[in-house]
């Protein structure tokens, strides 16, 4: 049997999709559905992912239904074998992270990072290096790469605010010399992160 794949033209996916709102991750709920999004990395019919994931055709047809609803697939095309005719899907993304916003109540958390500029920036470094080392981890996982990556984590103790201020000041005048001497606009790009908060966990 000759087939004929039409793929759909389609925007460049984002390597991680953030989930942001409640109704998309309800749409997680089911174990079913992630395995589905895991099998439609690449497109797919919703009976070809069926047999790749052991599951009926009924019961896969329904998933994928529920995350085309929710805007987690989205159409890739076409797959034509003699008179008969596949739509395609894929993920919108090869991974998903699920936003803390989802889990915030009301407003005083944003109003709280509205009033405190530095813990905003803070919270959006922590979202933003999560995301990115999802997607490494993705890439690692899936596409064999070897990732060049650090991280350096201890507990300093500062023995009042002009002491934190003073460590900041000269970590920051270490630092510079150090990017300035071996940053090269031609090389691949990395990100350095310095971060300081008071490292208490209980409530």
């Amino acid at each position: 049997m000759t087939e004929a794949t039409t793929t759909a033209k389609a925007e460049p996916r984002p390597r991680v999709a953030v989930l942001d709102d409640a109704d998309r991750v309800a749409a997680l709920a089911h174990p079913l559905r992630v395995a589905i999004l895991d099998a439609l990395r690449t497109p797919n019919s919703a009976s070809g992912v069926a047999r790749a994931i052991n599951e009926t055709r009924q019961k896969t047809n329904y998933h994928v239904k529920a995350l085309l609803d929710a805007g987690l697939l989205e159409p890739a095309g076409e797959r034509r074998a003699r008179n008969f005719v596949e739509q395609l899907y894929r993920s919108v993304a090869p991974a998903f992270l699920v936003a803390p916003e989802v889990a915030w109540s009301g407003d005083r958390r944003s109003e709280a990072l509205r009033a405190q500029l530095p813990l905003e920036h803070l919270v959006r470094v922590g979202q933003r290096m999560q995301r990115d080392a999802i997607g490494l981890l993705d890439r690692a996982a899936f596409d064999g790469e070897e990732i060049a990556a650090a991280a350096v984590e201890t507990e300093v103790r500062f023995a009042d605010q002009a002491t934190r201020a003073a460590f900041l000041e000269e970590y920051l005048a270490a630092i510079k010399p150090l990017l300035t001497k071996y940053g090269d606009r031609r090389g691949d790009a990395y990100r350095v992160v310095l971060a300081v908060y008071p490292d208490r966990e209980e409530s």
